[in-house]
C-alpha cells in the first residue's frame, strides 16, 4: 500500500486486492538487492493470465471546492489490459470517492503465436501510472494528481508451496520451478485420471479405436461417437446374449436409445418388440390334408421386429437392418417395422 505526496486539495492512494508473497527482484547484480526491494516495495500488483486482478484507488478532496475529476491510465503495458471503474465525476468537498482498476491478461500471455527475435526476450514487467485531472468548479485551471504502479505477470504455480517460506518470497525461484512444474504436471494430471481415459464414456474419441481393440469390437463410421460410445463399454455383454432375444434387445437399445420396458409384460406393448411367429407351414409326417394344412405363407424360425420412436428420435432402418443380420441366427428370416 503507497500513499503519494499530498497535493494541495486532491489525496490519491491506490490499494492493490491481490498481494503476493513474491517479491520481484530486478537486479540481481546487486548483493543488498533483495533487502533493497523488500524495502522499497510500492503499489505492486501480480496479474493470473486468465484472471482478473484489481487495484483499488481512493481519491479525497481535501479542499473547499466541489472538484471535477477525470481519469486516465498510462504505462508500457497494451491498453486492452485495464479499464476503470468509478461512479460519477464530481467529488463534493471533504469527501472521499472511490474507482477501480480492473487488469486482465489473455489467457495463453505465455503461449504466443508470435515467435520473439533473438536476443529479447518475453515482458513480464509492467510500469505505468494513473493520471487524475481536476479542476475546481468555480475555476477552469486544470491540475494533475498522478500515483504510479507496477505490473508482474506470473504465472499460477503449486511447486513454491513445498519450499520454506523464507524461499517462497524470492521470485526467481518460484519462475525457475514453474518450468518443472509445466514438464511434469501434464503426466501427473494423466496419470491421476488414468481411469477415464480407459472409460470409452470418457475417453477422447481418438481413443475409442484403441479401446475398442481390446473388446474385438468393430468401429463403424456409421456410428455416431455417442453410440459407439454405448457399444464399446457394452461389448462383453453384446456378445454374451448375441442370437437371444435379449441380445437384440439390447444392441437395439443402445443403439436408438428406446427404452428396454423390462417391467411391461406384454411385448406388443413395449417400444421395442421382437414376437417370435411359429408357423412351420406343411411338414410331413406333422399335419393332416384339410385338417391342419397351412399351404404356403410359412415361416419357421421367422420374428417381427417393431420399433416405436418416439418424437425427437430417428432410427436408420439400414443400420437397424445390420444390427439384426449380426445379431440373429442364420437360419432366421425376420420382419422390421418401425412405427415413428
Amino acid at each position: 500500500m503507497t500513499q503519494t505526496p499530498l497535493t494541495q486539495v486532491l489525496n490519491l492512494q491506490l490499494t492493490p486486492m491481490q498481494i503476493s508473497e513474491t517479491i520481484p527482484v530486478t537486479d540481481l547484480s546487486s548483493k543488498n538487492s533483495f533487502a533493497t526491494q523488500t524495502a522499497n516495495r510500492g503499489t505492486e500488483l501480480f496479474l493470473y493470465p486468465g484472471e482478473s486482478s484489481e487495484i483499488l484507488v481512493e481519491i479525497e478532496n481535501s479542499g473547499r471546492e466541489a472538484l471535477q475529476l477525470d481519469l486516465g491510465i498510462g504505462g508500457n503495458f497494451p491498453e486492452n489490459w485495464c479499464r476503470i471503474g468509478i461512479e460519477g465525476n464530481e467529488l463534493a468537498p471533504k469527501q472521499r470517492i472511490q474507482a477501480v482498476l480492473y487488469f486482465q491478461t489473455p489467457d495463453d500471455f505465455f503461449e504466443f503465436n508470435r515467435p520473439l527475435t533473438p536476443g529479447k526476450s518475453l515482458v513480464l514487467d509492467y510500469s505505468g501510472h494513473l493520471n487524475v485531472r481536476y479542476n475546481q468548479t468555480n475555476s477552469n485551471r486544470e491540475l494533475i494528481k498522478t500515483a504510479e504502479f507496477k505490473l508482474y505477470v506470473r504465472p499460477r504455480s503449486l511447486y513454491p508451496k513445498f519450499l520454506p517460506e523464507f524461499y517462497r518470497e524470492v521470485d526467481f525461484i518460484s519462475r525457475l520451478l514453474k518450468i518443472f512444474e509445466e514438464t511434469f504436471e501434464p503426466a501427473v494430471n494423466t496419470l491421476n485420471s488414468l481411469w477415464a481415459y480407459l472409460d470409452p464414456l470418457t475417453a477422447p474419441e481418438a481413443m475409442l479405436g484403441f479401446l475398442g481393440n481390446w473388446v474385438a469390437w468393430e468401429i463403424n463410421p456409421r456410428w455416431s461417437p455417442e453410440v459407439q460410445r454405448r457399444l464399446i463399454r457394452q461389448a462383453m455383454q453384446i456378445y454374451s446374449w448375441r442370437g437371444t432375444r435379449r441380445g437384440l434387445r439390447f444392441y437395439l437399445h443402445l443403439y436408438t436409445g428406446l427404452p428396454l420396458d423390462e417391467e411391461i409384460p406384454q411385448e406388443d406393448d413395449k417400444h421395442i418388440s421382437i414376437q417370435e411367429v411359429f408357423q412351420e407351414g406343411l411338414v410331413l409326417g406333422k399335419t393332416s390334408l384339410g385338417d391342419n394344412t397351412l399351404m404356403g405363407g410359412g415361416k419357421p424360425y421367422h420374428f417381427i421386429v417393431r420399433l416405436r420412436s418416439e418424437p425427437g428420435i430417428e432410427i436408420d432402418g439400414q443400420l437397424v437392418d445390420y444390427i439384426i443380420e449380426q445379431e440373429k441366427p442364420v437360419f432366421c428370416t425376420y420382419e422390421l417395422i418401425i412405427d415413428r
